[in-house]
């Protein structure tokens, strides 16, 4: 009878624990999932730049290796996000589950151009998807979340997008909103650099990597803004993943950052 009282207290008690540990604690270290909802923001325009890169043939090997690559990484950080227990958390997540499904559908066919702006498309409804997970996500974590994490990820969305309507405006669709959301696209990623380069806790290596995408940016800006010419569509691609790839490091070194402040 002792034993079975014991049991039951155990369960009870292990009950009330999980009652009241947050949607985050049951799921992953809550910089980890902010990460990774940031990339999803970049994955989503990353697939559609690398669908149009291909189908223009420019770096076509490139292209349809990170197409495929966006693809994987995508499915796999939405499985880790699903783990965060809340309601409306899963629902957003299904919404995006279900763009993404369709946006998978068409860019895993062969290029038609007549499928493109629904690409182009769904490449927004997704990001929007995608971010307004990761508001909720912000929300469950009450303070814990550090801004940082968000403005460094958010720039691998912005280079990403940027390089996405380059090419978009070069396969035919001149949209002048297009080229305003270019415009508007590189002037927030200047403002991000900024706030980026200001952070008091930055480290030595983030100071360094930091300088990289100031030297690299102060290069090829210039071409993002002649959206309207012919361009460089070979070096805007090779110059925004660049980009993306050091604020993809940056991030992961502001996440080291804020999870250390907390031990």
């Amino acid at each position: 009878m002792y034993a079975i009282t014991l049991r039951m207290a155990v369960l009870l008690a292990a009950f009330f624990v999980a009652f009241l540990v947050s949607p985050l604690q049951a799921a992953e270290n809550y910089s980890d999932l902010m990460n990774r909802a940031g990339m999803q923001r970049m994955l989503s325009q990353r697939i559609a730049k690398a669908y149009l890169y291909n189908g223009q043939g420019i770096a076509k090997q490139e292209a349809s290796h990170q197409l495929k690559i966006a693809l994987t990484r995508f499915e796999y950080n939405h499985v880790a996000l699903k783990k965060v227990n809340d309601g409306a958390m899963r629902e957003l997540l299904a919404s995006v589950e279900g763009i993404f499904a369709s946006y998978k559908a068409l860019v895993t066919q062969p290029y038609k151009k007549e499928n493109s702006a629904s690409v182009l498309e769904l490449s927004e409804q997704l990001l929007e998807a995608c971010h307004n997970a990761l508001l909720k996500l912000e929300e469950l974590s009450g303070a814990k979340i550090d801004n940082i994490i968000n403005i460094s990820g958010r720039q691998r969305m912005l280079s990403q997008r940027i390089a996405k309507y380059y090419i978009a405006y070069q396969a035919g669709f001149q949209d002048e909103n297009f080229a305003h959301q270019l415009e508007t696209s590189v002037s927030e990623f200047n403002a991000a650099l900024k706030s980026l380069q200001a952070e008091k806790r930055n480290t030595e290596r983030i100071t360094l990597l930091l300088t990289k995408m100031q030297n690299l940016w102060e290069k090829v800006s210039s071409y993002f803004l002649k959206i309207r010419e012919k361009g460089n569509p070979s070096l805007v691609l090779t110059s925004t993943d660049d980009i993306t790839q050091l604020a993809d490091e940056v991030t992961a070194l502001y996440v080291e950052v804020a999870t250390a402040a907390k031990k």
